[in-house]
């Protein structure tokens, strides 16, 4: 058998980079990799099935899956994975103080499936706070007309209305015509520090701990999928693709806990690692099935309620069969 030559989509990250540049080899694969952003990967791999593997968006994944339409299966490789209690932006001169304050707001939305917005509405739950007692907007954050990505249905209780076709979200914040705004990125408004324009968690890293201690919830935002036609005639490629992400991530851990030289450009690392493990063990970034149960079984409830799975998934169905389990000395 000669080797497989494969395009490979994936993020500039420090847990894919060893993968990038040749350190950490895949068994069998000749690799052709590309470095690109969220938003280009995705639209291109559901749109187009442009990649043999591919970084997805876990909703999307779900929404195509539940479907019985999804052109990748997935491999347990959480690429991304983020606390989304600091994805949450408001007009601060709103008299919203608490997430009980965001009840018949109108909140904008670049896209309702978006993986990040599932967990944030998960996280308003928690504080009694109903999807449908949000009035949503949705639309471009700094360029108009953005569509969703997939067709969604939302439940019937939820009111989503399109942004005006000449204002992003962005202006629309900046203006004061919304009340907030949720979403991965932030918007410019907040970067360039709009005066009436904040987080509605303060701390974000204290409300997440918190979260954290109570559910034992670290979400997950992307998984790795591969074509399920190259699966099925390659049966040994999921594995053997958990098995290189897994070195690389390895990789990736020990270069941050090397303070010698830092290799993150941001301060206190050592502290940052010291308090992520306090908070979540000493493997504070895993990949496959066992150990991330109850994240999975939890976004999956999550999907599943608001309206974008039709029927609630299942762990045991949404991965690659040979990826559930590894090899063991």
């Amino acid at each position: 058998m000669g080797t497989l030559r494969l395009s490979i989509a994936m993020g500039d990250y420090d847990r894919t980079r060893p993968i990038h540049d040749g350190r950490v080899k895949i068994d069998g694969v000749e690799p052709v990799t590309m470095l690109l952003s969220p938003e280009e990967m995705f639209f291109r791999a559901f749109r187009h099935e442009a990649f043999d593997v591919s970084e997805l968006s876990f909703s999307s994944y779900c929404v195509k899956h539940s479907k019985g339409e999804s052109p990748y299966v997935a491999v347990p490789v959480f690429l991304s994975r983020a606390f989304r209690h600091s994805s949450i932006y408001i007009r601060t001169d709103k008299g919203i103080k608490s997430p009980a304050d965001l009840k018949g707001r109108r909140i904008g939305i670049a896209e309702w499936q978006l993986t990040a917005n599932v967990w944030v509405r998960g996280i308003l739950e928690d504080y009694d706070v109903k999807q449908s007692e949000i009035s949503w907007v949705r639309g471009g954050m700094h360029a108009t007309g953005r569509p969703e990505k997939i067709p969604v249905n939302v439940p019937n209780d939820v009111t989503i209305e399109a942004a005006p076709d000449d204002r992003t979200l962005d202006q629309m914040l900046r203006n004061g015509e919304i009340d907030g705004f949720i979403g991965p990125r932030s918007l410019r408004c907040f970067d360039e520090g709009h005066p009436n324009v904040g987080r509605l968690f303060a701390d974000g890293i204290e409300a997440a701990s918190a979260h954290f201690e109570r559910t034992g919830i670290f979400p997950i935002m992307h998984v790795l999928g591969v074509k399920r036609e190259i699966a099925d005639a390659n049966p040994w490629l999921p594995g053997a693709l958990l098995k290189a992400f897994t070195q690389s991530k390895a990789m990736a851990q020990q270069a941050l806990q090397d303070t010698s030289a830092t290799k993150v450009t941001m301060p206190f690392v050592e502290d940052t690692l010291t308090l992520a493990r306090r908070l979540i063990g000493p493997e504070i970034w895993t990949y496959g099935v066992p150990g991330n149960e109850t994240v999975l079984e939890a976004f999956l409830d999550l999907h599943h309620r608001q309206g974008l799975s039709p029927r609630r998934l299942s762990i045991g169905e949404i991965f690659h069969p040979a990826t559930y389990e590894a090899y063991s000395l």
